[in-house]
């Protein structure tokens, strides 16, 4: 017994030496930051609006449908729920991880039968043997490689719970963009029926001054060919519209077949998105902090390709019991034991371990670099977006302007072919003038609705660091669907 405690100090040593660890510790890589936005300059939105806390960054468009739509993603849109069944299987790999820190306890049981041929003797020879063990194996993680592989699986399920966010912030913006387009799309639909039904007015006052002899024929037949092109147009419309419908049906999780959206004319103001600083992006974007997190996982794995230079030390334990007959099995004579040590070390690989260590750090740098070139390409994106809105802010002013006077100049026109002062090529000029125009200042709004989108996406639709999930959430989510966050 005393042999045993002196040759278990040691071992209990060396388990308490278990708080060291091999390896880098992480420090969060430094990242470009501006101390300002560029583009924001010379754009001052005149009602920037921002959700409300608590609330989704979508309200900001005042559009009870849109809202609707937006909370079945949560509910039924299959990329989402393939992006979280992702998370809950690194959660899982945490548990996985964590779980080589405890021993590893196996029994077994068997019962044997055996015997020989009588031979010479003309006798058999049977015997019988009843075993019951239990082993235990335990490796002390002396050098931290364990602790470096349960760092790893953290970081890599923060990191998926970060790419759930991104998909999830994904899917609103794609639908928030298809629905406003779709809108667009309906009062696209707007305009040419009250082109069509001017064109038509237009057409039958021709045919009015044809029958009265003051047009030629040629002017019923231009007349003709505006409001069919018109119509066509119109016609066309529907197609776009149509794959917009079917877009958000999916992204909501339902057959198209069995989605529709009522028609209804945009009445929709760009709202003003306010960027806040720019220091802040890093926190707000969940693909920075995918991306963070993916390099704090590298980082760890240095540490386990490190540990691979030191001796594994397991501690291996059995206790069993072994008779040939099963009554006397359980007496304190049949028991068998044993109990010790065992330390593992190569000591020739070719270079194998120094091999497996460069490459970590080469990995580590690898996620360095993506790290910051995310960062750099989200400053871009809302730098993109700041420049869109400001740039398109005033073209749809001079747009507006090119709008009402084209309007005033087809009334003016057509009121002159009335009095027979011009030809009606005039007219079709000045009513192809006015219906470009319009399209033009319906094509800058889609636009601008566009880029409102976009660039709340590009500031994270609210999403924080803060939401990831905490080593214990990452615990209870690994066996459980947890609602995308």
């Amino acid at each position: 017994m005393h042999a045993t405690i002196r040759w278990i100090a040691p071992v209990a040593v060396l388990a308490g030496l278990a708080a060291c660890e091999v390896g880098p510790d992480y420090e969060r890589p430094t990242a470009p930051v501006p101390a300002s936005f560029k583009e924001i300059d010379g754009w001052k939105p005149s009602q920037p609006q921002e959700a409300e806390s608590g609330t989704a960054w979508w309200t900001i468009y005042e559009d009870p449908l849109l809202d609707d739509l937006e909370k079945q993603i949560d509910v039924s849109n299959q990329t989402l729920k393939a992006s979280e069944a992702a998370y809950r299987q690194a959660s899982a790999l945490v548990q996985e991880a964590r779980s080589a820190f405890f021993p590893t306890v196996a029994a077994d049981a068997s019962a044997v039968r055996s015997g020989t041929g009588g031979g010479q003797t003309g006798r058999a020879s049977v015997k019988s043997q009843f075993t019951l063990t239990g082993d235990l194996s335990w490796e002390i993680d002396v050098w931290g490689r364990i602790r470096r592989e349960v760092e790893a699986s953290y970081a890599n399920a923060q990191a998926s719970a970060a790419d759930l966010a991104a998909a999830r912030l994904s899917a609103q913006s794609v639908l928030a963009t298809d629905y406003l387009d779709l809108r667009i799309s309906d009062e696209l639909r707007r305009l040419l029926d009250e082109t069509a039904d001017a064109d038509q007015k237009s057409l039958d006052i021709t045919q009015n001054r044809y029958a009265q002899g003051t047009a030629a024929k040629s002017d019923v037949a231009q007349a003709v060919a505006q409001v069919e092109g018109v119509r066509a147009q119109l016609i066309n419309v529907g197609v776009q519209r149509a794959q917009l419908e079917h877009a958000i049906a999916v992204l909501i999780g339902k057959p198209p077949a069995d989605f529709s959206i009522a028609p209804n004319p945009l009445d929709q103001s760009v709202p003003g998105v306010p960027p806040g600083v720019p220091s802040t992006l890093l926190e707000r974007r969940p693909d920075i902090a995918a991306a963070e997190r993916a390099a704090a996982s590298a980082n760890a794995q240095i540490g386990v390709a490190i540990a691979a230079y030191y001796p594994a030390i397991t501690l291996s334990a059995s206790y069993g019991l072994v008779s040939s007959a099963i009554q006397t099995l359980f007496r304190a004579s049949n028991a068998v034991w044993s109990v010790g040590p065992q330390l593992a070390e190569t000591v020739f690989d070719a270079g194998l371990r120094s091999a497996q260590v460069a490459a970590a750090r080469a990995t580590y740098d690898q996620t360095i670099a993506n790290y910051r070139q995310t960062v750099l390409s989200a400053f871009q994106q809302v730098e993109d977006e700041l420049a869109a809105l400001r740039i398109l802010e005033r073209q749809a002013e001079v747009q507006g302007r090119a709008v009402k006077a084209a309007e005033e100049a087809e009334a003016l026109i057509l009121n002159q072919y009335k009095q027979g002062i011009v030809a009606y090529t005039n007219v079709i000029t000045a009513q192809t003038v006015s219906l470009s125009n319009k399209q033009a200042a319906l094509s800058i709004l889609q636009n601008r609705l566009a880029a409102s989108v976009v660039l709340v996406e590009a500031l994270g639709g609210g999403w924080t660091a803060a939401d990831l999930p905490s080593h214990d959430q990452i615990r209870t989510d690994s066996s459980t669907s947890v609602p995308i966050p």
